[in-house]
């Protein structure tokens, strides 16, 4: 990294400090690059805020997500990545250099990584924020597994909710999936296995109001839209399913996202822009595993290390 004043110019600049780009930083020092990763709000990104992470292969007992976060951080380094505790507010990509405003000042990149990810989006309700990782989830592939034999609710009516409900099947006794209307979203097929599956079951025209409970999730407090009767249902978990928000509005305008605000990337994880590369979360609505995330991360530093070699030949 060349410093100027406030100005510094690197040759790979990772947005976000994930595993997309923590597993991008660490590919990219190992190639002698010297990485800069900005890691924004939160390092380790969205996996750091559960509780234990059982699916991620290397760790047979499983490891909590700010432990494998520190891991991949510290993994990084060993190589040469230099992870600042940064945020970006605005990205420039009308030419390289690519400039990057940040808290501190301005970074100037050849090369860009966009791991900014995504977020759950929440109900937004009493209860909720304060009992996440204590029954309330927003992954049933993370947490579905602590809800051997127990009651679960599952909040949404769209592929996910299904998808997810239908794997959270095979663990608990039973799942509830509540929906704020009478017809669902999700494909028929998902509909029909739902439906089928003996341990399912519909509430429908009803909104949770309030999640109830101390230490762990107890109880929901439930409305109907059309009667606006209100009841409560025991329950000992609440999986809500009502969409992503992908952390991409500093791109908006200058790169080629979907309909639902994706960075759009091809197999090479290459954006529209040559030399800015997406991965994690910000480019897949799919997936959203941490093992998924830190293999884009990776084939977005080895893209970039190649690009950089074209340009300098």
């Amino acid at each position: 990294m060349t410093t100027n004043g406030d100005e510094r110019h690197v040759k790979v600049l990772v947005v976000g400090a994930g595993p997309a780009g923590l597993s991008a930083a660490l590919y990219a020092a190992r190639a002698e690059l010297a990485p800069v990763v900005l890691t924004g709000l939160q390092l380790g990104g969205q996996a750091a805020l559960t509780h234990v992470i059982e699916n991620y292969p290397g760790f047979p007992t499983g490891v909590g997500g700010a432990e494998l976060g520190e891991l991949f951080q510290k993994q990084a380094e060993n190589f040469g990545a230099k992870v600042e505790f940064d945020m970006a507010h605005e990205i420039d990509l009308s030419q390289r250099p690519f400039k990057v405003t940040t808290d501190t000042g301005e970074y100037k990149a050849d090369t860009l990584i966009l791991t900014t990810g995504a977020n759950p989006n929440p109900l937004g309700i009493p209860g909720e924020s304060e009992l996440i990782g204590r029954g309330v989830s927003y992954c049933a592939t993370c947490d579905g597994w602590f809800f051997k034999d127990k009651k679960v609710v599952i909040v949404g009516g769209g592929d996910s909710a299904f998808e997810e409900g239908l794997f959270i099947t095979r663990y608990a006794s039973s799942v509830t999936v509540i929906h704020r209307r009478d017809e669902f979203r999700a494909s028929p097929i998902l509909q029909k296995r739902a439906k089928e599956h003996p341990k399912m079951n519909f509430i429908l025209d009803t909104i949770v109001t309030e999640v109830v409970g101390s230490d762990k999730v107890t109880t929901l407090k439930l409305k109907n839209v059309k009667t606006n009767a209100e009841s409560t249902f025991d329950t000992d978990g609440l999986f809500i399913f009502i969409g992503h928000t992908p952390n991409t509005q500093m791109f908006k305008g200058q790169l080629e996202m979907s309909d639902l605000g994706y960075v759009v990337v091809n197999d090479k994880m290459e954006t529209s822009v040559e030399g800015v590369y997406a991965a994690g979360e910000i480019a897949d609505p799919h997936f959203r595993q941490v093992i998924t995330s830190a293999g884009m991360g990776a084939a977005a530093a080895i893209q970039a290390t190649r690009f950089l070699e074209a340009v300098t030949a």
